[in-house]
This record gives structure tokens, C-alpha cells and sequence, in this order.
């Protein structure tokens, strides 16, 4: 990556609608610390993906339906996501550019929004939703509000509740 690449750009089979319901784009393979140093997310439609019943794509293929501002990249909460991460929105502007995606066999790509072509001044951001839908392939859904993005403290008091333990007593490793 290089340090003009301030955009991720998805060649996503989901719809803009999931995309902001579930508070970003997922479940991606990717580098996390590259993904972090990028401001934008673009997201391009799949249309042609083969599994129909995770697919719910609505825009024309390989064009940009969304332009989001990135919040944080964190693992996703799709069950079932394994190593794949969750590149959570602060905002979002819906767009409509044809053809945007470069037929790359790689579903995520890293560029930038000028060499795209695209002026962020142009749009109006809307928040994203408090809330996050995570849903799992077989099409269970459960609702997470935004404070799920823990603290380390936080995630040993919720920890030791479940477990029946002092918070002191949960150790947790962080390996990147």
C-alpha cells in the first residue's frame, strides 16, 4: 500500500440498505493495519456472486452505490466470519458511479479517491444508524448497539459477568 491509498474499494454482493444496516461492509479478508490508514470505503455491487441466498445485491454490476467515511476496522461479528473483518461507517453518501469496479480478482483493493475520481464534497453524509444488524448466513440476525465496540475494560467486566467471575480474574491477548 501506498501512502496515497486512502481508500478501500468492496466488491461487495450485498445491498446499500444491509451495508448501512449492518454498519458497514463485511466479512472481508484483509489486513487490518492497512485497512486502518484509509479514510474512505467505496462500495462496488457483485451482482454475479454464486450464493444466492447471501446475496441481496440491487445496483447495477460493478458500479459504486456507497461512499463511506471509516470509522474503525474491527473483526466482524458475522458468525461464521472467522478471520474476516467489519469495516464500520461514521457516515455514509449514497452514489451512483457505472462501472467503478476494475474486474481484479481481488474483492478488496486499496486506492485512492482522486485516482477514482470521486469528490467526497459532492455528496451529503448521513450518520450512520445506532444501531448494527449482525447477521449470519443461515439468516439469524441479532441487533448490537454501537457501544459493542469495547474497551479492553469493558470487555473483562462483560466477560467476568458471564462467566461468574471477578473481573481481575479475565486475562486478555490482543495478537495483531
Amino acid at each position: 500500500m501506498t501512502g496515497n491509498q486512502d481508500t478501500l474499494v468492496v466488491f461487495t454482493a450485498r445491498s446499500p440498505e444491509r451495508v448501512i444496516r449492518e454498519g458497514g461492509s463485511q466479512s472481508w479478508v484483509l489486513n487490518p493495519v492497512n485497512a486502518r490508514q484509509c479514510r474512505w470505503l467505496v462500495c462496488t455491487q457483485n451482482r454475479h456472486n454464486p450464493d444466492y441466498e447471501f446475496s441481496d445485491a440491487t445496483e447495477p454490476h460493478g458500479s459504486a452505490f456507497l461512499l463511506g467515511r471509516i470509522d474503525t476496522v474491527m473483526r466482524s461479528r458475522e458468525e461464521g466470519a472467522g478471520d474476516r473483518w467489519l469495516i464500520a461507517l461514521k457516515e455514509y453518501a449514497r452514489i451512483e458511479i457505472a462501472d467503478l469496479w476494475d474486474h481484479g480478482r481481488n474483492p478488496v483493493r486499496y486506492a485512492s479517491l482522486r485516482q477514482l475520481g470521486i469528490d467526497p464534497e459532492k455528496y451529503e453524509f448521513q450518520p450512520m444508524p445506532q444501531k448494527l444488524e449482525i447477521r449470519s448466513h443461515s439468516g439469524q440476525h441479532s441487533v448490537a448497539t454501537s457501544s459493542t465496540i469495547l474497551t479492553i475494560a469493558e470487555a473483562k467486566k462483560e466477560l467476568a459477568a458471564r462467566f461468574g467471575v471477578r473481573p481481575e480474574a479475565v486475562e486478555i491477548t490482543i495478537r495483531g
